[in-house]
């Protein structure tokens, strides 16, 4: 009876110390330090090679358009950018398709990109309704705090669909693309065994999204769980980067210089300091690629990287439809390896802030819940006029003097009619909207400066971006910035960066900049070595109980096991956010389980942003994986029992692995960010 009694004491106790101690109240008896054992050891020349493949596919899912891209790991300088779609916009190139999906009402998947738009448009109103059209929905993973693998979207009509299965959809139309495209030209059945996938994403996503990412690959069927190894997850501005390398001076546009190139003097002056290099080459050139869609990667290092010398830091700014990404990046010769100088950072500023802009203005002409019913009753119409002004913000220059005209449906024409019982006409008479007109030909005319209003506040966020990373002193003479992804061919954007840098650096934009990331991410998926350095995002550690030390360790945190006294949930840090991380480094620490007769050691990893803490109760901190190993059956020899902890980091994902030194037994965990 005394024996119930007390259990249940110990049990209110334990219970009322759960909160301040996430260790006691999971009841683990836990594991500490084997004293001399933290050492850090550096493999990073054994670098596994892998599995061979036959051809390298990089897939980049972008927030408004996406492709593919492959190159055969016999020919790597030779990078085909997949075939033509059907349909395309009028003003808009056609190498990537929309990041559009449409689902059939029983949700099965039914198009992807221009078909899906056009097949969506095609519907009549009573029944688009039922069907579920979706459009940039790759920034949910970015904006959403809590992401995990039950997280919803919203289609046009409203419903509500998992992001995984959306995702995973659009994985598997790539796929089914691309190796239908490679059996064509390989003349046979295309084994999807033979691709190495690669899949781009933002570098200042959080560690969640990336690993959501794979997890939709695996949904996919692009690559199993069982070959891990067969995809690989790639920052965007890393992949840009490496393509940036191996430009040659008639592939880019260097802003700002008034040399001779290539013997012809700079007669086309686009824009203020804008320098077209060697125009008649250059367009003809240009021309002349348009046609093709292999592209040669000369294996040399190109001209412009030859000016680069040890030691060269220079930035890339990604600026895509979702997100900016700054990089900063460092040479090391001689193989020109690259050596990240600063984490990753950026924000959600891409383009479609812009189309944003535009909805709010629509909303203070036409009201919010004009456009708000407008949306939900008449989706296909809409997608319709946000294609218009796709392409009329395409043509927004700093010194452009006519206006812009954008066609509203004719569907918006009379649906604004029927609900508010007078014209649009009428609406932007009174609206005091003034630099809106409208056109007798049933168009919305808008004044330069209007239109380049719509652009201001996006543009503003990443110069105010760019300014701060500038004043960093890990970022000081930065000899070139790359302007790559879409969003780069805006000459606002272009213009405002050139104000910013007052001449500091040279600016640097590749011709094809919409394909600048797809490119890279092949060119990374043949070489994955070529990114050296990378800095930590976060923190990582693990749980463990120290000796309580009066007087050092806080008395909540004391817990008293078999006549010892503990300290517990402390934080042993593995490596700390923003230090430098070599490629496939591997840190190893050793513990012991803290109650020798333990069958079972857990050990749970922990991660916080914070580059210093002390416990894993710490605001911020948060468990990120966990390792079993089962030791029971087992003697051990020793009369401690020695658990080596390893963490690989390096990759854009990071491993863990537990062994049980007198036994060999290993257990091996990937980090999970989406569960905990």
């Amino acid at each position: 009876m005394m024996t119930e009694k007390e259990t249940a004491t110990e049990k209110i106790i334990t219970d009322a110390m759960a909160n301040p101690s996430p260790a006691k109240s999971m009841g683990d008896p836990g594991i500490t330090p084997l004293s001399p054992s933290h050492t850090q050891q550096n493999d990073t020349d054994q670098v596994p090679s892998g599995p061979s493949f036959v051809v390298v596919v990089a897939i980049d899912f972008g927030t408004t358009s996406s492709g593919y891209a492959y190159a055969f790991t016999k020919e790597p300088e030779c990078i085909h950018t997949m075939r033509r779609w059907e349909g395309g916009d009028p003003g808009v190139s056609n190498q990537k398709t929309p990041t559009t999906i449409l689902l059939t009402p029983d949700r099965k998947f039914h198009s992807f990109g221009y078909a899906a738009r056009d097949f969506y448009h095609d519907l009549d109103p009573s029944e688009s309704k039922h069907w579920l059209y979706l459009e940039k929905f790759k920034m949910k993973l970015h904006t959403t705090a809590n992401l995990s693998i039950d997280t919803d979207l919203h289609a046009a009509n409203g419903k509500r669909v998992k992001a995984l299965d959306i995702f995973a959809y659009a994985l598997a139309f790539f796929k089914e693309q691309a190796l239908k495209e490679l059996s064509d030209q390989t003349g046979g059945e295309f084994d999807n065994n033979d691709v190495r996938w690669v899949i781009t994403v933002p570098a200042i996503w959080k560690m969640p999204a990336k690993q959501f990412m794979r997890e939709a690959a695996y949904k996919s069927g692009l690559v199993s769980r069982e070959n891990p190894e067969q995809l690989i997850i790639a920052l965007e501005p890393e992949a840009a980067s490496i393509y940036c390398r191996k430009l040659r001076l008639h592939q880019m546009v260097d802003l700002g210089t008034h040399s001779t190139q290539n013997g012809n003097s700079p007669t086309d002056n686009v824009g203020g300091g804008m320098t077209q290099v060697s125009p008649g080459h250059a367009k003809e050139h240009v021309r002349r690629n348009r046609q093709s869609r292999t592209f040669l990667v000369e294996n040399v290092i190109g001209e412009l990287w030859s000016e680069l010398e040890e030691g060269d830091r220079y930035v890339v700014v990604d600026c895509g439809g979702g997100t900016v990404d700054l990089t900063v990046h460092q040479i090391r010769l001689p193989e020109g390896h690259l050596k990240e100088l600063y984490k990753a950072s950026g924000g959600p500023y891409g383009s479609i802030g812009i189309d944003y802009e535009f909805e709010k203005l629509l909303c203070r002409i036409f009201g919010q819940d004009f456009i708000d019913q407008f949306k939900i009753k008449r989706p296909a119409a809409w997608v319709d006029l946000m294609i218009a002004f796709e392409s009329r913000k395409r043509a927004a220059a700093p010194d452009r003097s006519n206006p812009l005209n954008i066609n509203l449906p004719f569907s918006f024409i009379d649906y604004y009619k029927k609900f508010r019982g007078h014209s649009v006409e009428h609406a932007l008479r009174k609206s005091n909207v003034d630099f809106v007109k409208w056109s007798s030909q049933g168009m919305l005319r808008m004044s330069p400066d209007a239109m380049n209003s719509l652009f201001k506040s996006t543009i503003d966020h990443i110069i105010q971006h760019l300014t701060e990373l500038f004043e960093k002193p890990e970022v000081s003479d930065i000899k070139f910035l790359f302007l790559v992804g879409g969003f780069a061919e805006s000459p606002l954007l272009q213009h405002a960066v050139q104000d910013m840098l007052q001449g500091r650096s040279r600016i640097i934009i590749p011709h094809d900049v919409g394909l600048t990331i797809l490119k890279g991410a092949v060119l990374f998926g043949l070489d994955p070595s070529i990114i050296k350095v990378r800095r930590a995002p976060l923190t990582y550690g693990v749980g463990v109980l120290n000796r309580f030390v009066d007087g050092k360790h806080p008395p909540e945190k004391l817990l008293v096991k078999d006549g010892t006294r503990w300290c517990t949930d402390v934080f042993d840090t593995f490596i700390a956010a923003d230090q430098s991380v070599a490629l496939g480094e591997m840190v190893k620490r050793s513990y012991t389980p803290a109650k020798p007769s333990q069958q079972v050691i857990v050990i749970h990893v922990y991660c916080s942003e914070k580059e210093k803490a002390g416990f894993i109760s710490e605001p911020g901190v948060r468990k990120c994986g966990t390792l079993r190993l089962d030791v029971s059956g087992t003697e051990s020899a020793a009369p401690r029992r020695e658990i080596q902890t390893l963490m690989q980091f390096g990759d854009t994902e990071i491993r863990a692995m537990a062994v049980d030194v007198s036994t060999g037994r290993t257990v091996k965990a990937s980090i999970d960010f989406l569960s905990h």
